[in-house]
């Protein structure tokens, strides 16, 4: 039992178990099921006919694999026009910064060998650290000399703009309420189920169209809109680049996920930890926050089934006309809950 518990101990360890096991490996599985689900909801709405063939017991879920393993083979073609370090570094600095966020969240009450998560701007550091991945992608649209990929990268500097804005009010209302920045005092003020998204859904509904527009989700799909722009900022890359690019969005939606958990959806709530024990204490909590956000991306990748895509006009319009407002009133009841509780 001492083995096993040491062993257990060195697994839950925060810097490993925060940003490499949740974060890396936590979002690629995330990755692969939800572009699995979204192809087979997608496929099951709409009437479509798919490459069922392969691994039908499986429902089709090899095809990823397959995917994966051809992207992975593909060769990496650089143009001679781009300017090569942006160009290559920029995919990797996107997929890179999308995990750090992890590394100031807390995904259990009792971090006792990592400080960091408990720190008394834990939920402003996250923030911050996550709204860079998408500057990114403007920077390889630029370094990609392409006009496809700098109309790509403008439009996607026009949803930044708007998503960014929506999503910090949004959780400042969190802040409001329970008047504090430590993501960890958010998250124990809201158990057993007082969780945020019952007091305050405004709030929640406008991070989570926030969430969309920030990871190029449906229908906010516009920056790469094929019929439009071709593949947008990413016309020019292939082969793993392309898997970053891609596979960022869904990695950032992940993590965006895991913070909307934590701020709305009360973390490890109703789960109770005790004092001790690295498999109840710390594993068993952040698996319940990991869940709670998976669930909110195959939520999230749903709407591809069930949505057309918005023209950019139209997006915009809705961020400023509608989705932010929503934060403000949302921001506006937050401090009216940090006064009466």
């Amino acid at each position: 039992m001492m083995v096993l518990e040491t062993i257990l101990y060195l697994i839950a360890y925060p810097p490993l178990w925060h940003v490499l096991i949740v974060g890396l490996l936590g979002a690629f599985f995330t990755a692969v099921v939800a572009i699995w689900f979204e192809r087979k909801t997608a496929a099951r709405v709409q009437r479509r006919i798919g490459p069922y063939w392969a691994s039908p017991r499986l429902g089709g879920f090899l095809n990823l694999i397959a995917d994966m393993i051809r992207y992975i083979l593909q060769e990496v073609i650089i143009p001679r026009s781009v300017d090569r370090v942006p160009f290559v570094l920029a995919p990797v600095a996107a997929f890179v910064i999308s995990i750090m966020p992890m590394a100031f969240v807390p995904l259990s009450p009792y971090e006792k060998f990592w400080p960091v998560p408990n720190m008394d701007y834990s939920l402003l550091l996250a923030l911050a650290i996550s709204t860079v991945p998408p500057l990114m992608s403007i920077i390889g649209g630029w370094a990609s000399n392409n006009k496809f990929s700098i109309i790509g990268s403008i439009r996607e500097s026009y949803v930044i703009t708007a998503y960014e804005l929506i999503f910090v009010i949004s959780l400042l209302s969190a802040a409001a309420t329970y008047t504090s920045l430590n993501l960890l005092t958010i998250v124990n003020a809201q158990s057993p189920i007082a969780w945020l998204l019952f007091l305050n859904p405004i709030a929640f509904l406008a991070a989570f169209l926030a969430v969309l527009m920030s990871t190029s989700a449906f229908p906010f799909e516009i920056p790469e809109s094929e019929h439009e722009v071709v593949g947008g900022p990413y016309t020019e890359y292939s082969g793993i680049l392309y898997a970053l690019n891609m596979g960022g969005a869904y990695v950032r939606r992940f993590i965006y996920a895991v913070i909307m958990s934590l701020v709305f959806l009360g973390g490890w709530a109703p789960y109770v930890p005790p004092a001790d024990g690295p498999l109840f204490a710390i594993i068993i909590p952040s698996l319940i926050v990991a869940i709670k956000a998976v669930i909110l991306v195959l939520i999230m990748s749903f709407l591809r089934a069930v949505y057309g895509r918005y023209r950019l006009d139209q997006a915009l319009d809705s961020a400023w006309r509608l989705v932010l407002p929503m934060a403000l009133i949302g921001l506006g009841w937050g401090i009216v809950l940090g006064l009466i509780l």
